[in-house]
């Protein structure tokens, strides 16, 4: 009797694991228009306004071919997301600026969202994320 109910105990929170796994999805990011094949692409995927071109929540490096990169991001959440990349041409791991603070490599955001006097708002930049999604941002 007692392995029985250990047997419908162990069936039945299998059930509730299974049920209370969190649904997933991928995003898949396309960057073209780069000035060269040299250096790295740096992309961030950001879930929180507040933390927007300065904390992460997913993070990626990608090598560039044909002044082109796709970035596959797994496993996100459903849920409310933006992204932003920087081609770091000399592989220094920071965006170059001019005196005046001025962009010399190339970046983006999604939604191609760009900024007037300043970098890219969230609010520009930002998309829902329900199911697997490819996105093009083109510089």
């Amino acid at each position: 009797m007692k392995k029985l109910i250990l047997l419908i105990a162990f069936i039945f929170s299998g059930f509730l694991t299974t049920n209370a796994q969190e649904e997933t999805f991928v995003l898949t990011v396309n960057i073209a228009g780069l000035n060269s094949n040299k250096g790295t692409l740096m992309v961030a995927v950001y879930n929180k306004k507040e933390n927007f071109l300065n904390k992460q929540f997913r993070g990626a490096l990608s090598k560039i071919e044909n002044n082109k990169a796709i970035i596959v991001f797994k496993n996100l959440p459903k849920g409310e997301y933006a992204v932003s990349f920087i081609h770091d041409e000399n592989d220094n791991k920071k965006m170059d600026t001019n005196f005046l603070g001025i962009p010399k490599e190339d970046y983006g955001c999604s939604n191609n969202a760009t900024g007037f006097m300043g970098p890219p708002k969230y609010d520009d930049a930002k998309f829902q994320l329900s199911e697997n999604k490819a996105i093009d941002i083109t510089i």
